[in-house]
């Protein structure tokens, strides 16, 4: 399907509409277009720049590139611009309540976009957390050809460390540990270039997803933002946008049961976020199919955990790329992979990494892991030295529908606890107990009304990185939620229970005191007894049924626009969050 420049382009899909009112091509033109561009194949070029933070301030220059490859291919492309937002901005106060909200408003802004006029082809570029899986929702509704150029990594900051830094930065300044030069340090350093933040949080993540789908050009996902080849990946995506425009290959003939399948052993072979777990669920819910999240329970007990990357390994995610990036994972799992999956190179997954072995691929970009004394097998663990997957779905009479936890990132120790409830209303008041010092070794921090109807299901990174940072915690307290967590979350934190506290779950009805028992090898969580002691199931089940009969709800302030909109309506987070 990878046709020449040659091969002629189907008909315009513009056309039947330009004849119907002689003003479309009077204000392309008013826009600086020459009358020849009017018929030319039209390709929406999508992006989330802005000014807004670091994952997005450098994709207009990459826009450029991709219209650059457009021009040559004998397309004529359009910019238009939804920026994102920033997580890492939004911590510590409401903004964070408006993250996964974002994630549905852009999709939106994006598919008005596309349908105002009818494009020939789309290419979307984005890095983040929620602008990713925006653009997925908004591709899935489309159904062109379509094209992915993820940003790409944030160079590493020093001494090999990350912008997660700001977590024991922030406890210690509120506790008084931490002079001024040393914040002034990290500031100055923490976020030394464009791209994603360079851990496996969920924007990186999401950038494997896109290139595991098939989305994107094989090596794109991760490839370190102030390269040169960043640049070319863009350039290249605005040359086979061209091809796919030729061959007629859609979305949906490349984004399928099977490449979801294939994204979720990658995502298992990467110790992705567990907001994976909302957004692909939720894309196959755009698409008309059904992804469960016990596919990922199923998958993550046959793929080993191979990438050695923080948080739950020991490197940034630019030497993911340096060892071969998301093309290496998958030659490693290739007998777990379906290698006939369609991608936008007009080739099959298999095809296209028998052809980067044949180029040389594996071996070139070796030598820039080099340059830091390191192996591949370094940051790509051997698959004999591996433990089995890295995510779990967990059951029990705290979530009937499921709750999720990526014990990758979890000490062997705490896999199995049993611990008294510290019950908390908010993340605020919880993240305060821990910097006052509220919280003993054992405990069992309990996070409720944060799901989707809740609060807009907000990230819990202030509150799990006091936790690590803490000596006296780490590794000695769970984090229990309705709410759901950083890609960049580290130790034993169980989000997306379900049904949440707004909805009526079980979580709503727990008490300081109240025993509960984390078992990540049998995949359960469940309140197995009250502050007397442990209790029988029965016993249990009858004194939640008698707080159910007197359970009042909180009250919650009436709210608005786009807040407003998203908690009426949002789904469980055990079906993605989004809206019906």
């Amino acid at each position: 399907m990878n046709f020449g420049p040659d091969r002629a382009f189907p008909e315009q899909r513009s056309k039947r509409e330009r004849k119907l009112w002689s003003q479309f091509d009077a204000l392309q033109l008013g826009t600086g277009w020459a009358e020849e561009d009017i018929l030319k194949p039209q390709i929406l070029i999508e992006d989330v720049f802005g000014d807004s933070h670091p994952g997005s301030e450098h994709l207009n220059d990459l826009s450029v590139q991709v219209e650059h490859g457009v021009y040559t291919r004998g397309g004529h492309p359009a910019h238009f611009h939804t920026t994102d937002i920033c997580d890492g901005c939004a911590q510590g106060h409401d903004g964070m309540n408006f993250v996964l909200a974002s994630r549905e408003t852009i999709a939106d802004m994006v598919e008005v976009h596309g349908r105002h006029q009818p494009w020939d082809g789309i290419v979307l570029l984005s890095s983040c957390d929620k602008s990713v899986p925006a653009h997925l929702k908004a591709a899935a509704r489309l159904d062109l050809p379509t094209i992915f150029v993820p940003g790409g990594s944030m160079r590493i900051s020093p001494n090999m460390s990350t912008s997660l830094l700001a977590g024991d930065i922030s406890l210690r300044q509120k506790r008084g540990d931490v002079s001024a030069a040393e914040i002034r340090d990290y500031k100055l350093t923490g976020c030394p270039s464009p791209g994603a933040c360079q851990f496996m949080g969920t924007a990186s993540t999401m950038q494997c997803m896109v290139e595991a789908l098939g989305l994107c050009l094989p090596g794109n996902a991760l490839v370190p933002a102030t390269q040169s080849e960043i640049r070319d990946y863009a350039h290249r995506a605005g040359f086979q946008i061209m091809e796919l425009v030729r061959s007629g290959l859609k979305f949906s003939d490349i984004v399928t049961p099977r490449s979801f399948c294939n994204a979720i052993c990658v995502h298992a072979a990467i110790g992705g976020s567990t907001n994976a777990l909302l957004h692909l669920p939720d894309l196959a819910r755009e698409m008309g199919l059904d992804v469960s999240v016990d596919e990922f329970d199923r998958i993550n007990r046959v793929i080993p955990h191979l990438a050695n990357i923080t948080p739950s390994g020991k490197y940034p995610t630019e030497l993911l790329w340096d060892a071969g990036g998301i093309p290496m994972i998958e030659w490693q799992i290739r007998d777990h992979l379906d290698l006939d999956v369609m991608t936008v190179t007009g080739h099959t997954l298999g095809e296209n990494l028998e052809r980067l072995q044949q180029e040389h691929y594996f071996e070139r970009v070796l030598g820039y892991l080099n340059n830091y004394g390191l192996k591949r097998e370094d940051v790509i663990k051997p698959k004999e030295d591996c433990e089995l997957g890295s995510i779990a779905v967990l059951r029990g009479n705290l979530a009937p529908e499921g709750a999720v936890v990526k014990y990758a990132a979890v000490e062997e120790s705490m896999r199995v606890h049993t611990g008294p409830a510290r019950v908390f209303d908010c993340e605020e008041d919880c993240y305060f107990a821990v910097c006052r010092k509220e919280i003993r070794p054992g405990d069992v921090l309990v996070i409720r009304n944060e799901g989707p109807r809740g609060s807009g299901m907000p990230e819990m990174l202030m509150t799990t990185e006091a936790i690590v940072c803490d000596h006296e915690l780490n590794g000695k307290v769970v984090l229990i939620t309705d709410g759901r967590f950083s890609g960049g979350t580290r130790g034993p934190c169980v989000g997306h229970i379900s049904p949440e506290a707004r909805s009526g779950g079980p979580i709503a009805l727990l008490r300081d005191g109240d025993l509960v028992e984390l078992n990540i090898p049998e995949r359960r969580l469940a309140v197995v007894g009250f502050s007397g002691g442990r209790a029988d199931p029965e016993e249990v089940s009858a004194e939640l049924g008698r707080r159910r009969e007197n359970y009042v709800a909180p009250p919650f302030p009436k709210r608005k626009g786009v807040f407003g909109k998203y908690t009426r309506h949002a789904l469980s987070a055990m079906r993605g969050g989004g809206i019906e």
